[in-house]
């Protein structure tokens, strides 16, 4: 069996999933068939690396070098076009299974000696079904004597069953974006508020006509902590991806099908990426999670099916 054929089905309820080991990514997740993300067949490649993991750093680190600890360091560039070490080291390499249930399947890794990363770092992601949908908990521990950087992000597609698109509604909880260079993708300037703009999801508004890559943040946070953002079809419940507060930003995506050679059969698909950092973050240090020798961090997110109504539009 190729790495790419390992793969993990889940089933709890209503819900199934299914996890591939290369990645560690979220090959499959629906509810009673209705698709809540998009999916890939087994043993193929994922487009845009659709539901992989992206650590220890999400997103693009400029020219492949940052400075930590006094010493510059300098990462493989893996996005030659733009010249950028883009989307960490992990989402190529096959995860070992170290936990499962069957509604759940924990897969673990190891960093550390990589080019530009001398930081030795342990990675687990849990992805578990309940009632209420998908929860995915990462945590990341540093296994060396020195202090570590460190970001996360998952390429995360959301799917509101068979509904295309252009017929479906966008409702983010975002109060701020952060503007990016078309040629390089990479932060040009400060974060600015998207109220009365373009970028403004906060009453739900149809995608049609809508080209977004843009990193949010200021998310808003509903009384049990978590932020949600919810893509709606116009005949059925919104599917709903929420983060907790070690997810400060979320990178909204846009494929063409066209351009990225994605889901041709089904035209456009959209990302919302849960990202503990945004863009360069390695340079720039903006909410960068910095973690001692022995120290643990966790978050998590996660993916289901709204049941009160809520990402409708008005």
């Amino acid at each position: 069996m190729a790495p790419e054929d390992a793969t993990t089905a889940l089933a709890h309820g209503e819900y199934r999933a299914d996890v591939a080991r290369r990645g560690a990514g979220l090959r499959l997740l629906e509810r009673s068939g209705r698709a809540l993300t998009e999916t890939w067949p087994a043993g193929e490649k994922p487009p845009l690396s659709a539901g992989l993991v992206l650590a220890p750093w999400p997103n693009r680190t400029r020219d492949g070098e940052f400075a930590f600890g006094g010493t510059t360091h300098r990462l493989e560039i893996t996005e030659a076009a733009r010249n950028n070490a883009s989307h960490g080291l992990v989402r190529r390499r096959d995860w070992d299974v170290v936990d499962r249930t069957d509604s759940s399947v924990t897969h673990a890794i190891e960093v550390g000696g990589e080019p530009g990363w001398p930081f030795p770092l342990r990675l687990t992601v849990r992805h578990a079904l309940a009632d209420d949908g998908l929860t995915v908990t990462h945590t990341a521990t540093n296994l060396g004597d020195t202090e570590a950087p460190f970001g996360l992000g998952v390429h995360a597609f959301a799917r509101a069953g068979d509904a295309p698109l252009d017929e479906c509604t966008l409702h983010l909880s975002a109060g701020v974006r952060l503007p990016l260079d078309p040629e390089r993708n990479l932060p040009a300037g400060g974060p600015v508020p998207v109220g009365g703009t373009d970028a403004d999801f906060a009453t739900p508004r149809r995608l049609a006509g809508v080209w977004l890559d843009t990193p949010f943040s200021a998310l808003v946070p509903d009384a049990d902590g978590r932020s949600r953002q919810y893509l709606t079809p116009p005949d059925g419940p919104a599917t709903v991806v929420w983060t907790d507060a070690q997810f400060p930003w979320v990178q909204v995506f846009t494929a063409d099908p066209a351009h990225d050679q994605a889901y041709p059969d089904r035209g456009r698909a959209l990302a919302i990426e849960p990202m503990t950092c945004p863009p360069d973050a390695l340079n720039s240090g903006v909410d960068l999670v910095v973690l001692t020798p022995g120290e643990t961090w966790t978050g998590a997110w996660g993916l289901g099916v709204a049941t009160d109504g809520a990402g409708s539009a008005s």
